[in-house]
């Protein structure tokens, strides 16, 4: 009998099981667990994540709006004038003397002095050869906050800031110092991640206005990998800060706006012009995170003084665009000013007369007294002048006229509305006049 014969069965059994798990058993646990260690890994946002996005955005959104000017058409020749032609085109050959075997003394010394030129001339020329050329760029330590800043667009950001702290003066309750330096810190913080999240999607498309072709991303003075952690270190302690420092509330407001901002006006502005309304929303934010700072509420008040921002971004923003209708058009954004020029001019004219009416509600929500209204009519008015002259004439000057009027406009506004706010003394007294009367009514109805 052979030895395989003489094996007991339960032998046989055993090493039936043992050849199982060499074929099966030692191949597969090991790739399971590879697989288990690094499905956790795979769910978490990395840095090749935002990539993936911004390649998915820039070769799916990439329409092509430029406004292509004509070339100009050749003069056409007549065969005529073609066989005239021919016959004028004369072929010249400059025939070089040879010079002479012996020469003079003075044309040997003008001959080294010319060499001499030649090179001393040689390296400015290398020189001059290499500033045309591609050079890797150095950052330095000293150059970074500049870098930052204009990757935040600081002075974007300080305009958030000041209508966020409009926002907080303007709310009915005590003033707060501290809860008003963590809700300014906490916006401009949120303000910086979202700016430069924008600039990081928008690189290749900047590169073609002259207006963002300087940017830091644009001119490779950072990496990507930088901005995107600039934008976390900004955005995550941004929103800690509005959220445990000041109230729930407002953390929730500067994250949605991040969101807004970043995941819906961005790319909006290649494929509607309903991204100057969204873009519109994300301003009209700021100045009602700082009153519910202040409050813990959204109130009427709030609404009010988002509702004046929302207003006011439309005159401001549709007459900047019109003088940048080229550079949008070259980097292939929606903007009413390139597709669709009349409407650009008639929302503009329309917000401008909206202010009006909306400075004229503030005292009716008992926000201010009634002399704001009358006070804040001339500034309405003259804005809503140039907004008509921007609407008939439709040029660069009206509509720089107004866009510059926008700026002064804006600030002064909040200034006066600030003057004329209702104290708490006197909303204190009104309300208890009005508990007052109450009660005396209260008496008279008893018997």
């Amino acid at each position: 009998m052979s030895a395989a014969r003489c094996c007991s069965p339960p032998q046989a059994l055993a090493g039936i099981f043992v050849w199982h798990l060499k074929k099966t058993g030692i191949r597969q646990v090991p790739c399971q667990f590879v697989h288990l260690c690094r499905a956790p890994n795979d769910r978490l946002i990395t840095f090749q994540y935002f990539n993936f996005l911004r390649r998915m955005y820039v070769t799916q959104y990439n329409k092509d709006l430029s406004q292509r000017v004509k070339p100009k058409s050749d003069s056409v020749v007549s065969p005529f004038r073609e066989s005239q032609l021919d016959q004028e085109r004369k072929v010249i050959h400059k025939i070089t003397p040879i010079s002479p075997v012996h020469q003079p003394l003075s044309e040997l010394r003008e001959i080294k002095s010319a060499a001499e030129i030649g090179d001393s001339a040689t390296p400015l020329a290398a020189k001059s050869k290499e500033e045309g050329q591609w050079r890797e760029m150095k950052l330095r330590l000293d150059d970074l906050p500049g870098i930052l800043a204009r990757l935040s667009k600081i002075k974007l950001t300080a305009l958030v800031v000041s209508t966020a702290s409009a926002g907080f003066a303007m709310a009915p309750v005590p003033f707060d110092l501290p809860c008003f330096l963590l809700a300014s810190l906490g916006t401009g913080l949120a303000s910086c991640a979202a700016n430069s999240i924008n600039q990081f999607f928008e690189v290749p498309f900047d590169s073609n206005m002259n207006r963002t072709k300087n940017r830091p991303l644009v001119r490779g003075q950072i990496s990507p990998l930088l901005a995107v952690c600039f934008a976390a270190s900004c955005g995550v302690p941004g929103i800690a800060l509005l959220t445990m420092g000041v109230n729930p509330l407002t953390g929730a407001l500067g994250a949605f706006n991040i969101f807004l901002y970043t995941c819906c006006y961005t790319p909006m502005k290649r494929m509607s012009i309903a991204n100057t309304w969204v873009g519109a929303v994300v301003g009209a934010i700021p100045p009602v995170m700082g009153w519910t700072a202040a409050t813990g509420s959204l109130d009427a008040g709030a609404l009010l003084l988002g509702g004046i921002l929302y207003s006011w971004q439309f005159p401001h923003f549709n007459a900047l665009s019109w003088g940048l209708r080229e550079d949008y058009s070259r980097g292939g954004y929606c903007m009413m000013s390139v597709t669709h020029p009349a409407l650009c001019r008639r929302v503009a004219l329309r917000h401008c007369v909206a202010l009006i009416g909306l400075c004229t509600v503030a005292p009716i929500l008992d926000i201010t007294t009634w002399t704001f209204p009358i006070i804040s009519l001339p500034l309405n008015l003259y804005i809503s002048y140039l907004g008509f002259r921007f609407y008939r004439d439709a040029d660069r000057s009206s509509s720089r006229k107004l866009f510059f009027c926008s700026l002064w406009h804006l600030p002064l506004l909040l200034l006066v509305m600030f003057s004329c706010k209702k104290s708490l003394l006197e909303k204190e007294e009104q309300g208890d006049a009005l508990s007052g009367s109450h009660g005396r009514a209260m008496e008279i109805r008893l018997p």
